[in-house]
């Protein structure tokens, strides 16, 4: 059942992009194409998966370390630095990755791509496993599926959008105003999934 909550949780109730409203510069600058925003999915829910199992041993074991005569050492107000750290390092070797294997998408990115190291989500995700003391396993299972969350909202908002460009909108809402006011509805639709868990 905890498994069960952590997940529909994380991909619906709690979503970062539509109930938490972090990780907005990514989610509007990369959802003008569905194929930009797959990628974009995939480089996020590889990073968030991982930094979340990385933060949370990190957490675990390295900031609160129990001492034999009941003292423990405490070194939580790093826990920022590091998480930044971890996230830089998982965002770098993704971007390799991209670079290499897919150059297309890696251009098509562009500035996106390292604004995952900053985007406020993926560092959400590992001060909420912190804060709520998951377990390594947990933080990495609830990691995994905000990345889906978040894939699920871009790949909606993209498709979305793609439609929208087909469409005869009114002057006064095209471009970025037709877009906010269908990820604010979006967002509404979303609240519909509050009572799930």
């Amino acid at each position: 059942m905890r498994y069960l909550e952590l997940t529909v949780g994380a991909v619906l109730v709690y979503n970062f992009v539509l109930s938490r409203f972090l990780g907005i510069c990514p989610f509007l600058g990369v959802s003008k194409r569905l194929e930009t925003a797959m990628g974009m999915s995939g480089a996020v829910i590889f990073v968030m998966t991982l930094a979340s199992a990385l933060t949370a041993l990190i957490y675990n074991y390295l900031l609160v370390i129990p001492l034999p005569g009941g003292v423990t050492v405490h070194l939580e107000f790093l826990q920022i630095i590091l998480f930044i750290l971890v996230i830089a390092a998982l965002v770098q070797v993704v971007e390799i990755m991209l670079q290499k294997l897919s150059p297309p998408l890696y251009k098509a990115l562009g500035i996106y791509l390292p604004l995952i190291t900053t985007n406020c989500a993926v560092l959400g995700v590992a001060a909420l496993n912190a804060k709520s003391g998951n377990s390594v396993l947990d933080a990495t299972i609830f990691g995994a599926f905000s990345g889906v969350g978040f894939a699920l909202a871009l790949l909606l908002f993209a498709s979305l959008r793609e439609r929208l460009e087909l469409a005869d909108i009114p002057r006064p809402f095209q471009g970025t105003s037709i877009a906010l006011i269908t990820a604010g509805i979006l967002a509404m639709a979303f609240i519909g999934f509050s009572g799930l868990c």
